[in-house]
């Protein structure tokens, strides 16, 4: 025990230690009103955007609280195309699906089977409306294409494997987003034409669909750029995304913030 304990009297001893309770106790009090006043980030938000645009807000209710308006976007990639495309920069070339790509769409459209759809939009491309046509059976109303959702142009790589991009421009296959941005693909679409492309059918499609549940069958490339446009994303940090074939990416809009739901989920994962 330390002298000036031992020299002052048992009642201020006492009476300090009290007092040192308090103050301990108020701290701690202090600091789990703080902690309850702080706002957690909702369970389930895989990616979230805060203070989305105006231009791509909607209203319906929400699937995780239906007191909070929000739209829900299905974005569903087309099907495996056939052999002589894979790892080929296809873009503008319409080519068809796989006998794989085709069963896959099937599977796909069997997994939907349940889920409403207000409006269903695709590409004009036919890998694209090949994937949609079992998808869109059965539905009460009719797909609508839109020309605005074909792939992308990959300009000089168009129609070359990634082997051959990388022996003749110097560029590796998996920074296709970063040089897409950087504008140093000769004669391609740049992500700033690529926005102004997809920016004003998207902002139609929400503002068409307000409290409905829309799916857009499309592409890898225009995926990641709706993407970039409703989580305010530089294009090339999609590159973190993996975009499979018939793939289905669920985004929720609400009027402050947007939300990634599901990302990249594959029915058909157990064909040989």
């Amino acid at each position: 025990m330390s002298q000036n304990a031992i020299s002052k009297p048992r009642s201020g001893v006492l009476a300090e230690r009290r007092t040192a309770r308090q103050k301990a106790k108020g701290k701690r009090q202090k600091g789990q009103r703080r902690s309850a006043e702080t706002p957690l980030r909702p369970r389930g938000s895989a990616i979230s955007s805060q203070d989305t645009p105006q231009a791509v807000l909607t209203t319906p209710p929400s699937s995780l609280n239906p007191a909070v308006p929000a739209t829900h976007l299905f974005l569903i990639r087309h099907g495996e195309v056939e052999d002589r495309y894979h790892r080929v920069f296809g873009g503008t070339i319409d080519m068809d699906l796989s006998p794989r790509g085709h069963e896959q769409a099937r599977r796909l459209a069997r997994h939907l089977r349940g889920r409403h759809f207000d409006a269903i939009y695709a590409s004009p491309m036919k890998r694209a409306q090949q994937t949609l046509a079992p998808l869109a059976e059965h539905r009460e109303r009719p797909p609508i294409t839109r020309p605005e959702l074909r792939e992308v142009d990959f300009g000089d790589w168009t129609g070359l494997n990634f082997k051959q991009v990388l022996e003749r421009f110097g560029a590796r296959a998996f920074e296709w987003l970063r040089h897409l941005e950087q504008a140093s693909v000769p004669n391609a679409e740049d992500a700033d034409a690529l926005r102004r492309r997809l920016g004003p059918c998207v902002r139609h499609i929400l503002e068409s669909h307000r409290n409905q549940s829309v799916a857009v069958v499309c592409h890898g490339g225009v995926i990641r750029v709706i993407l970039s446009l409703l989580l305010e994303l530089r294009l090339s940090k999609m590159s973190c995304f993996e975009i499979d074939y018939a793939s289905v990416t669920w985004v929720e809009i609400q009027p402050h913030k947007t939300e990634v739901q599901l990302l990249n989920f594959t029915p058909w994962r157990d064909l040989p």
